[in-house]
């Protein structure tokens, strides 16, 4: 299992969400080919539902807490309740990397 199959396996497992897709954004990023060091994850879960930003993210980065201790570098969430999600409908756009190599 790959690092983007493992964090989807655990935050299905966790957060029972009706909405959930990981990127691997390792590409966009001062890395060597073929790395999973940079993820954006959009989830949405009716766990969610009373919680504020940084409690969402802090159930997030329990479920994957060994992963973030190891080789994930870089975490991008955006978490949503599903009546939140109903009004969006869309994942924002990641910004460019302005690190390493990759600067323009």
């Amino acid at each position: 299992m790959n690092m983007q199959q493992n964090i989807e396996a655990k935050l299905r497992a966790g957060l029972e969400p009706e909405y959930l897709e990981v990127v691997n954004e390792s590409h966009m990023h001062n890395v060597p080919p073929g790395s999973e060091s940079h993820f954006k994850v959009t989830i949405v879960s009716p766990r969610f539902e009373g919680e504020r930003l940084v409690g969402r993210h802090r159930m997030v980065n329990a479920l994957l807490a060994e992963e973030l201790a190891g080789r994930i570098h870089a975490l991008a969430l955006h978490t949503y309740t599903p009546a939140e999600w109903a009004e969006r409908q869309q994942t924002p756009q990641s910004p460019p990397c302005l690190g390493g190599g990759k600067a323009g």
